[in-house]
């Protein structure tokens, strides 16, 4: 029998994960990766008796590898918020999902622990960029401006993390990351005692996000505004957050980013208007490669020569 804890590399993930083990500590195999890493049940062999943990990926890109893992004998308790479609029906599986636009595996998480770990459910929620989400879980906790600060500052450090093609991208692994933050009870131990890594996820967004503040629109109006970032590690890196700050600064209109791969593709991250969190996973699904939520979602491999029809499309979609 073998534990095994399957998370996505983001920091709702990571969030969800290191409130659930610090309340039900065990030894497990870890099983993450980079945030567009997604079908991470399809790495995993799974056997009679084993106990697997699901957070924050969605059941509909995983459905093949949870119904192999399920027939085989496996114990499932998977906990999402992102489009999942049919859910199987099995004594061995456990499902907490709810793709509403105001709620992420880390608030999840949180209702489930009855709110054992709440601080690290706001460091979830804030990097998710649910900010309303993350202030209501924080009143009843009467926080300092700054000590909520704090907290918004650690949740988009690790989601940022988390962006990149491949593990040499980031800063730190999920997994070596998690290791990191999932000893502390709450957040602010991590950022008091770890300051040297605290530290380097900070410069490092600071960084890279002074690289981004000069770009222009590929295409914008007042409905929806698309941008393209360089292929370089810089932009893999602030392509989510980037697109969380264009999202806040104008939460009337949808934004895009779209970063230049490798192959000469486009990886995209999508969200929906702040005011109107709604079709980003629809519009995303649209597309071969696509995924996410209503109110953030993303294409892994948009071809070159669909560029156009993508930008399109978006601006058809989101008109009023």
């Amino acid at each position: 029998m073998a534990n095994i804890d399957l998370f996505n590399g983001d920091a709702d993930g990571i969030c969800a994960l290191t409130q659930l083990r610090n309340a039900e500590p065990l030894e497990s195999t870890l099983v993450t990766g980079v945030k567009r890493d997604i079908q991470l049940m399809n790495n995993i062999n799974a056997m009679a008796g084993d106990k697997i943990t699901v957070l924050d990926i969605s059941l509909d890109k995983n459905r093949d590898g949870l119904n192999k893992a399920l027939a085989a004998g496996a114990e499932v308790f998977y906990v999402d918020h992102h489009f999942a479609g049919d859910i199987p029906e099995s004594d061995k599986l456990t499902a907490i999902i709810n793709p509403a636009a105001d709620v992420c595996t880390s608030i999840l998480i949180n209702n489930h622990l009855n709110g054992q770990f709440v601080e690290w459910a706001i460091t979830g929620a804030f990097g998710d960029n649910l900010d309303n989400s993350a202030n209501i879980l924080a009143r009843p906790l009467n926080l300092s401006a700054d000590d909520l600060l704090s907290l918004k500052n650690l949740g988009i450090y690790i989601n940022y993390n988390g962006y990149g093609s491949n593990l040499e991208d980031l800063h730190f692994t999920p997994e070596a990351l998690y290791r990191q933050v999932s000893v502390h009870a709450s957040p602010f131990d991590f950022i008091n005692q770890n300051r040297e890594s605290f530290e380097k996820l900070q410069d490092g967004y600071n960084s890279d996000m002074a690289s981004a503040a000069s770009l222009q629109p590929e295409f914008a109006n007042n409905a929806v505004a698309a941008y393209i970032l360089p292929n370089e590690a810089w932009a893999r890196r602030v392509s989510g957050v980037y697109s969380n700050n264009l999202a806040n600064g104008t939460p009337n209109r949808a934004h895009a980013v779209l970063t230049v791969k490798a192959n000469g593709n486009y990886l995209i991250s999508v969200r929906a208007p702040l005011d109107n969190k709604t079709g980003a996973d629809e519009l995303c699904r649209s597309f071969a490669t696509g995924g996410g939520r209503a109110a953030a979602a993303g294409v892994n491999d948009l071809p070159a020569d669909q560029l156009q029809e993508f930008i399109d499309r978006f601006n058809q979609f989101y008109q009023a």
